[in-house]
């Protein structure tokens, strides 16, 4: 059983429920959050976590704004996240000489290091197979999405 949804035998009524982009979005988001915190049970790897250092390792120096708006993170939270990765020894703070109005961010040893540890598992997660579609229904699907996000 997962944390969320209905238990076996527990079917209510529907409607038209189904048919809202909306809720379908979110109930798979909260399924593929029940993966991800399965996969990665007994550790502190959070998914926005992956998903920044992950950024950081293809932007090393990127602009703090620059990696929250990508992300879709507000600033406050945004600060909040950079704070506990810096914390945490896995993302360094840099306030350009150029520019002391914003901040880089990039990846430590130790950052990059956590990153290459939980790649592959990351990735697995986010898998046709983790998700019980076919490669094809999958390619579709993030297809669609890419669509949809950018």
């Amino acid at each position: 059983m997962t944390a969320h949804g209905p238990q076996a035998g527990d079917r209510p009524e529907l409607g038209e429920l189904p048919d809202f982009f909306g809720l379908l979005l979110r109930l798979a988001q909260v399924r593929h959050y029940d993966r991800f915190f399965a996969a990665f049970e007994g550790t502190d790897v959070r998914p926005g976590e992956m998903t920044l250092l992950w950024l950081l390792d293809l932007n090393p120096g990127i602009r703090q704004g620059l990696a929250a708006r990508t992300l879709l993170i507000k600033p406050a939270h945004m600060t909040k996240l950079v704070q506990r990765m810096i914390d945490a020894g896995l993302v360094a703070r840099l306030v350009p000489p150029d520019d002391r109005r914003s901040v880089t961010l990039s990846l430590t040893d130790a950052g990059r290091a956590h990153l290459d540890r939980h790649r592959e598992r990351f990735r697995r997660v986010s898998s046709a197979e983790a998700t019980g579609m076919t490669p094809a229904e999958f390619d579709t699907l993030l297809a669609l999405m890419r669509k949809l996000a950018f």
